[in-house]
């Protein structure tokens, strides 16, 4: 898939296109203020997760703000999601974890862009010497605060909220950085857009299952619950940002967390399948695609296999980099497409 921008000539309205709720955990300041050294910087506050290396402990948090400078030199990111937005408004990425920046992209990042580290372990040597102005963090990156934080003014951009109110906010706040507002309200723009077309043609195509395919099992997705996790928003996306009205109308419950069977997707009969095959984004193949799977005798009696109704959705935008401009655009048109 060929790199695009979001970026087009419409014209803005002055009113917030996506309207931030008041339980948003993060905040950004319009104005920067400015440092000892006169350089100016955008203030970012958000709820930091103290213990978020102890999966056991009840979760604790702290009010974290950081002075980020605006139209930073070099900027670093373990979130994929906001290289992708840095990258549509116009920024440039100096390092990353270059393995985990699909090809779409990889126009955000500077011809001697370095490698950073993996989403999970950052390669700290590496960062210091390219000292940065910026670290962005997020997700699956969230635990390496602390250590980049001695680097480089560090934030977590992962999501808090819903998928559209951390997609407004973290463009709102990188345009501000990047001194590119006008194009990060475009860009929002086109994104409200292209969400209620696609919501128009998913929720006319009847009912829906998201079904993630890995490792040869079956896994029913489900609407995010309130103060969902970042996977739990990840998988209720084709719910919760397109309108797929869900086949069955407690999936969590239904399924009891656990991997459904083909007569599962026989038994709930859903009128659309939309198929997210997790070894195909993570490159573990060797239980067979997701179309493979799915090839039984078991499915071929479903209302969707019928009708030709089982959509393969983008594996990489859907599963590794969502939350970003350009791969929200990306999964708009495989909406758009797959239930027109």
């Amino acid at each position: 898939m060929p790199p695009f921008r979001l970026l087009t000539a419409l014209a803005v309205p002055t009113a917030v296109l996506l309207v931030l709720t008041g339980c948003s955990t993060a905040t950004t300041a319009a104005e920067g203020a400015a440092t000892t050294t006169g350089a100016e910087t955008v203030s970012y506050t958000w709820d930091r997760q103290t213990n978020i290396l102890d999966e056991d402990a009840e979760p604790t948090y702290e009010s974290t703000t950081v002075e980020v400078p605006r139209n930073p030199d070099t900027i670093v990111t373990f979130e994929v999601a906001s290289l992708d937005t840095i990258g549509s408004l116009g920024g440039q990425v100096a390092g990353a974890p270059l393995e985990n920046v699909p090809d779409y992209l990889q126009d955000y990042l500077a011809e001697d862009a370095f490698n950073a580290g993996t989403l999970f372990e950052a390669d700290l040597v590496a960062i210091e010497a390219q000292q940065p102005d910026l670290i962005v963090i997020g997700g699956r990156s969230s635990p390496l605060y602390e250590d980049l934080s001695a680097i480089a003014p560090t934030i977590d951009l992962g999501i808090r909220g819903s998928y559209l109110e951390t997609l407004e906010r973290n463009t709102t706040f990188l345009g501000q950085v990047l001194g590119a507002e006008q194009e990060a309200e475009a860009a929002l723009a086109q994104v409200q857009t292209g969400v209620a077309e696609a919501r128009e043609l998913a929720q006319a195509s009847g009912t829906g299952l998201g079904l993630m395919v890995a490792g040869g099992e079956l896994t029913a997705l489900a609407p995010a619950p309130q103060g969902a996790r970042s996977s739990q928003v990840r998988g209720g996306l084709i719910y919760d940002v397109f309108g797929v009205q869900p086949a069955v109308d407690d999936v969590a419950s239904a399924t009891h967390g656990e991997p459904v069977s083909f007569e599962f997707l026989l038994q709930t009969d859903p009128a659309n399948l939309w198929v997210l095959d997790r070894d195909a984004a993570t490159g573990e193949a060797a239980a067979g695609s997701a179309a493979a799977v799915l090839d039984n005798a078991v499915v071929a009696q479903t209302t969707a296999a019928r009708n030709d109704d089982i959509h393969y959705l983008d594996p990489v935008a859907w599963y590794i980099v969502y939350g970003g401009l350009t791969t929200t655009q990306v999964m708009i048109d495989d909406v758009k497409q797959l239930a027109a």
